[in-house]
């Protein structure tokens, strides 16, 4: 693998991940994807050279050019991050590139492109939204087509069982069903021992953030105790990405 191909999936990445901003400020608000970008404080329409991933939120030094308005950050790390995930794909599954590759190779980006839309907003919004989720789901069936052992097909609904259960029993409070129903594509996709590493990974994750987190905002005098709500799917995802580039199995 060249650093060139690497590089090319590099800025691949974060051309897609500027359009999967523009994906996740925009989903259910009724505004259009395809609507020409412009600063969320004054309206001013974006030039084409403020649209350039990352580079533009360095040269404009985080501030819009006219009323000044500081710039999210979340708009530079979701362009790093499916960067660098586009990349380090590549560089980890695709020896050489060639038309051979080209199908599975999309099909996996597309994949971590919806993942990292699954994230964000979920963070933003402490929710997942089912058209986000489902179409995960139906992506990730595809993959029942290359299993051939029955727990790797029963994956998706044998891992949504523990999470509805979580969800059903607490009325909401200790899980979100969206989170239940992004475990269905979660065994789908990753098939049952990988799976379950990935739930395992995510909950040890984010057992771990939750604790720094609680600890970090008392040091600064905020409260945040057990019960404060807080997106998990993010570590779900998180975990499933380690699970699948490091082959990671938790349970052998």
């Amino acid at each position: 693998m060249t650093i060139f191909t690497i590089l090319t999936f590099f800025i691949l990445g974060t051309i897609i991940g500027s359009f999967l901003n523009v994906v996740i400020l925009r989903y259910n608000t009724g505004v259009s994807i395809t609507g020409r970008s412009g600063c969320f404080s004054c309206g001013k329409k974006l030039e084409w050279y403020e649209l350039v991933p990352i580079l533009s939120f360095l040269f404009l030094r985080g501030k819009c050019s006219k009323c000044k308005t500081k710039i999210s950050w979340q708009y530079p790390l979701v362009e790093l991050a499916t960067g660098l995930l586009f990349a380090f794909y590549i560089f980890i599954f695709v020896p050489n590139f060639s038309f051979y590759f080209l199908i599975p190779t999309s099909y996996y980006l597309v994949i971590f492109s919806l993942l990292i839309v699954i994230t964000v907003y979920d963070l933003r919004h402490k929710i997942i939204p089912d058209g986000l989720v489902f179409t995960f789901i139906g992506l990730a069936f595809l993959k029942l087509f290359y299993y051939t052992n029955i727990l790797d097909i029963l994956a998706g609904p044998i891992l949504f069982i523990p999470f509805f259960l979580l969800w059903y029993l607490s009325k909401g409070k200790w899980m979100g069903f969206g989170d239940a129903k992004l475990a269905i594509g979660i065994g789908f996709f990753m098939g049952f021992a990988g799976g379950v590493s990935s739930i395992i990974l995510g909950f040890w994750i984010g057992a771990i953030a939750g604790l720094l987190w609680i600890g970090i905002s008392a040091m600064f005098g905020k409260h945040i105790g057990m019960k404060s709500e807080i997106p998990f799917a993010p570590y779900l995802i998180l975990g499933m990405l380690i699970t699948f580039f490091f082959h990671i199995n938790v349970i052998m």
